[in-house]
């Protein structure tokens, strides 16, 4: 059991299946108080029925003050998981990109503005961003997400530089393929990319609470994934070579 997380209040967006709902899980079964906020109502309240906790539904980029009302007044870990999966080109209808950027990141710099007074005026907090390894690297066919996920991990990184030694704890999870419904809806992309290694939801929550007994930043569930990032750091000509080849093979044969 991870000892930061016993009796903790924990907010879980997004968390009416997938990713989140894993994530909640685990929390409740560490000890947490876990608030399950989903968009869509139903959903939430049956996670939050099977671990015990409280469902908060609705639009996670509000959900910080009902949270916290939930959690008798204290938020200690908030996990910005609920995230949008658009695909498409730079073509892509600009409320596509508008609603992408406003779910994948501007919903997480809404709840550290509302959450990190408080974290700092106390010296401790923990914001968890469900990131994908699209953040990191990138991802065919998906220019919007891609663009946006960049954005919520450089967010991440900037919380912790900026507030790691005001007791601020961050982590960025970046899984590839994971067995949830936004994998089914990438299609033919994800089929080829992201299918044939996906894990399941459980596996990223481990991989994140193995990551908070270590301390670390960067959380991998799919540890290739380091290479990859290590190849498009040191020699990103071949990195791209190789992408451009996955989106010519995808474009072929779709």
């Amino acid at each position: 059991m991870v000892e930061a997380v016993q009796d903790a209040g924990v907010v879980v967006t997004g968390a009416g299946g997938g990713i989140g709902a894993a994530l909640a899980r685990r929390f409740a079964a560490a000890g947490a108080r876990v608030v399950v906020n989903d968009l869509d109502a139903d959903r939430a309240g049956a996670v939050a029925d099977e671990i015990g906790g409280i469902a908060v539904p609705g639009d996670a980029s509000t959900t910080v003050a009902a949270a916290r009302d939930a959690l008798g007044g204290t938020v200690d870990i908030y996990c910005a998981n609920a995230g949008l999966g658009s695909g498409g080109s730079e073509a892509a209808p600009e409320d596509v990109w508008a609603r992408a950027w406003d779910v994948n990141v501007m919903a997480h710099v809404r709840a550290a503005h509302a959450l990190l007074p408080g974290w700092l005026e106390r010296g401790a907090g923990r914001f968890v961003s469900t990131v994908s390894a699209a953040g990191l690297l990138t991802m065919i066919g998906a220019a919007p997400y891609s663009v946006t996920k960049h954005g919520a991990y450089a967010f991440a990184e900037w919380l912790s530089l900026t507030y790691r030694h005001r007791g601020l704890k961050v982590h960025a999870i970046c899984p590839q393929g994971v067995r949830t419904d936004m994998l089914t809806a990438t299609g033919s992309a994800g089929d080829l990319v992201l299918r044939p290694t996906a894990i399941e939801p459980e596996d990223v929550a481990d991989a994140l609470f193995e990551g908070i007994e270590e301390d670390r930043f960067l959380i991998l569930p799919h540890p290739e994934v380091a290479d990859h990032y290590r190849l498009r750091a040191t020699d990103p000509d071949r990195w791209l070579s190789r992408m451009n080849h996955l989106q010519h093979t995808w474009e072929t044969n779709r």
